[in-house]
């Protein structure tokens, strides 16, 4: 009898920047890239891997909303992680925009963002 054999499930474990110093250090030290939907401030951490925070202002709208724009985000982030470099903390601050944007141009609006900061693997 054979054992069971399990095929493998990748688990995306993001780790997310939480800390207002964390914040404010890169928004002090870091540089920044925008468009019409969302501003990226990004700078190196020497950690090796990739942290992450997401800013919706109420000036978007009520909590629903602002909450739907922080998923749409997070999710795209996901998706073009595994084509970054690591080691950077990055933040994406949604503008008032994007609100007439869905999930697709979102993530256009990241891929270029990403590009132009050169932080994306264009070709691999």
């Amino acid at each position: 009898m054979r054992p069971f054999l399990q095929s493998e499930v990748y688990i995306y474990d993001m780790v997310k920047i939480k800390r207002n110093s964390d914040f404010k250090n890169v928004y002090r030290y870091g540089k920044s890239i925008s468009n019409q939907y969302i501003v990226m401030y990004y700078l190196e951490n020497n950690l090796g891997i990739n942290r992450v925070g997401f800013s919706v202002s109420k000036k978007v709208g009520k909590s629903v909303i602002r909450n739907r724009y922080k998923r749409l985000l997070y999710e795209n982030f996901r998706l073009l992680d595994r084509d970054l470099f690591k080691g950077y903390d990055i933040i994406f601050i949604a503008r008032n925009k994007i609100v007439e944007a869905d999930f697709y141009m979102v993530g256009n609006a990241m891929r270029r963002l990403l590009t132009k900061s050169s932080l994306y693997m264009v070709n691999k």
